[in-house]
């Protein structure tokens, strides 16, 4: 029962950490700024100018979640979220984030252009994208709590997640 209430408690903390902006997409990711000609995948982002503070944004991970349309599309949002990773700018582009199209297609009909989001950075910065859950007296348990505490004493049960 802890572990659920963790996880909802987390969760509405990291709504209320979003901070609201729009996005774009764009469809050729390499070369990019933060990483010259090096393939990054396809959940990627480049970042407007007041993002890219000279490149301290590149590699940052961001949850992005489509919020509503900006222009006459319909109901663009697909209702999910998607984690992107930083790697390139986008001088005076339009949006706050302009997302892979890929990145895009996943929270919202391409054919809106251009979307409002919210996005914030995962209290765990991890750009794998994936998540797991540590349960206590899990064979994995007191690994974790070294890592995190410094002690191998159980604390409380609680359950961690990266990249969400």
């Amino acid at each position: 029962m802890a572990v659920i209430i963790f996880v909802i408690v987390a969760s509405l903390i990291s709504v209320a950490l979003a901070t609201p902006g729009t996005a774009t997409f764009y469809t050729s990711y390499v070369p990019s700024a933060c990483y010259g000609n090096q393939n990054n995948g396809v959940m990627i982002a480049a970042a407007s100018d007041p993002l890219y503070g000279n490149g301290g944004i590149c590699g940052k991970v961001f949850n992005v979640t489509c919020t509503g349309p900006t222009n006459p599309v319909p109901h663009p949002c697909t209702g999910k979220s998607v984690v992107v990773k930083i790697v390139d700018h986008c001088p005076g582009c339009g949006g706050t984030l302009d997302l892979s199209r890929e990145a895009f297609a996943t929270i919202a009909n391409p054919v809106a252009g251009i979307i409002k989001i919210d996005y914030h950075q995962p209290s765990h910065d991890d750009s794998s994208g994936k998540s797991f859950i540590v349960q206590q007296w899990s064979s994995m348990w007191n690994k974790v709590q070294s890592e995190v505490s410094g002690t191998h004493q159980p604390r409380c049960t609680t359950a961690l997640h990266w990249g969400e």
